[in-house]
């Protein structure tokens, strides 16, 4: 009888990781990862340094093997930061459809911080299950810069900013810039000359692009703009319409804005919460225009002018740019784009 004892668990209790294995190998993860998923460039003697580690540890022996043979897990991992918020969470949830639809299962990690470690683990974790595409909802700059750093031995797509560091990085998003220049334009056509941003907090770069987009159409009209910097909340948009009242209260003499761009649909919903408490008008006295189309949007009081954002659209083009990286092809970097919706917030400012 064999007295040979089946390989530990790496860790009190745990089943081994490719951070284990990694270390057994005396190599990284990322080689790790290559090796799992059949990736060329390994050395010969690494490979077989890291099969051994892979059958001393016991780790995954049947998925590992499987994928070795097929290069077919059918796993994407998903990593996302914010999902709590409407933008994270729609494009996290359209990606998943467009997954499922191609016959991929999304494999989700998100993130209460924003930072490298977290992100590090996080990879970590999805890579240890076999996945063959890494996707990452950036929503910061700093992700994405995060993100450019990792070589994780899978091909990666980030749904956010592209790093100007980071040019052979992949990166998908909603036409941030040409949404927030819809909005502007349609203001500027309504007459509007006075108008204030409200823009979101900016460390993202969404909340960045939408206002650089916003000063510029502005600028290109003769828009006389004032920049208020709320954080996505309705509070905080609440908190900028009672700045605007106290504006108002000060000064009726000078030319007063006619209008407000909100960087998203809950500021803009704070905003009509304090113009209402206050007994201003919208349209009559000021218009507001929001960003997302969130649900609900066409049941505010008035109904919101804001910018749709497709996000079917960009799970569909992210699932995509994932199935051409992993055939090796030419990846559509193409920005889904935003639409308009015109309700009854906004109108001609009064004479």
């Amino acid at each position: 009888m064999s007295t040979e004892q089946p390989s530990r668990p790496a860790g009190r209790g745990r089943p081994p990781s490719l951070r284990d294995v990694a270390d057994r190998a005396q190599v990284s993860h990322q080689t790790v990862s290559r090796v799992i998923n059949d990736f060329p460039g390994v050395r010969p003697m690494t490979r077989e340094r890291v099969l051994a580690a892979i059958d001393e540890l016991g780790y995954r022996r049947n998925n590992a093997a499987r994928t070795l043979v097929t290069r077919r897990s059918g796993l994407i991992g998903v990593i996302a930061v914010g999902s709590f918020l409407f933008g994270p969470t729609s494009t996290l949830a359209a990606i998943q459809e467009a997954a499922r639809k191609n016959g991929y299962m999304p494999l989700l990690a998100t993130l209460r911080e924003n930072s490298q470690a977290a992100l590090i683990e996080a990879v970590d974790e999805v890579l240890d299950h076999g996945i063959e595409a890494l996707v990452v909802i950036a929503s910061r700059e700093s992700m994405g810069r995060r993100t450019a750093e990792l070589r994780p031995g899978v091909p990666v797509i980030v749904v956010g900013p592209n790093p100007a560091e980071a040019d052979d990085l992949a990166t998908l998003s909603v036409d941030q810039s040409a949404g927030a220049t819809a909005a502007i334009e349609h203001l500027a056509g309504l007459g509007h000359r006075r108008v204030v941003l409200l823009a979101g907090p900016q460390d993202w770069v969404d909340a960045q692009q939408r206002l650089t987009a916003a000063q510029r159409c502005c600028d290109d009209h003769g828009i006389v703009s004032q920049v208020l910097l709320g954080d996505w909340s309705a509070a905080s948009g609440f908190a900028a319409g009672q700045v605007l009242l106290a504006q108002w209260a000060a000064d009726h003499s000078g030319p007063l804005p006619t209008a407000v761009f909100a960087a998203n649909d809950h500021m803009a919903l704070g905003l009509l919460a304090a113009f209402h408490a206050a007994g201003v008008e919208v349209p009559a006295d000021i218009s507001v225009v929001g960003f997302d189309d969130i649900a609900g949007a066409d049941y505010f009081i008035p109904p919101l002018t804001t910018i749709r954002q497709n996000f079917d659209a960009l799970g569909h083009q992210v699932l995509l740019a994932t199935l051409s990286a992993l055939a090796g092809e030419t990846v559509d970097l193409t920005p889904a784009p935003a639409q308009l919706c015109v309700r009854s917030s906004t109108a001609p400012p009064r004479a």
